[in-house]
């Protein structure tokens, strides 16, 4: 059984976005090892300078790192990666199981988004889309998405 990571910058507050969450793990975990590692965003004054997010990227890119499992395939979301279809990512992971690589590890910041290090050191860089979304409702979308890529794996209708 694959296992998957999920390591997301910022915990989820509004019950909407726990809901949603809480039924997509619910229907992931009979298809894969799923886990949800939430970190905590570093706080920032309301006006951020720019050498001051970067900094608060740096830390939580240090957070990040320590909590990627050893061997695991990173793929983190940002807006400057690859567009990537439902069916692309069923065949990416299914890649990956087929080379042996069991382990993978998503990874979604905080409001600013990824530090620039950690989309370097990522095996692969995916965007949902060119539009901006809270990061919040980004990890509801792939959540989602990893529970459409095992349906189209498994053959199922979800998809249709």
């Amino acid at each position: 059984m694959q296992k998957i990571r999920l390591i997301c910058v910022g915990k989820l507050k509004e019950k909407f976005y726990l809901a949603a969450a809480a039924e997509y793990e619910k229907r992931l975990r009979p298809l894969c090892d799923f886990a949800v590692i939430e970190l905590p965003e570093e706080r920032l004054p309301d006006d951020p300078s720019p050498a001051e997010i970067r900094r608060a990227l740096s830390l939580e890119a240090d957070a990040i790192r320590a909590k990627i499992p050893k061997g695991s395939a990173v793929i983190a979301l940002c807006i400057e990666g690859q567009s990537c279809s439902s069916e692309g990512l069923a065949l990416d992971l299914s890649a990956l199981a087929l080379t042996g690589q069991s382990a993978v590890t998503f990874l979604i910041g905080g409001s600013f988004g990824l530090d620039e290090s950690l989309k370097r050191q990522a095996d692969r860089r995916i965007s949902m889309s060119p539009m901006t979304f809270p990061h919040h409702l980004a990890r509801i979308m792939l959540l989602e998405q990893l529970y459409r890529a095992y349906q189209i794996q498994r053959g199922s209708k979800y998809h249709k």
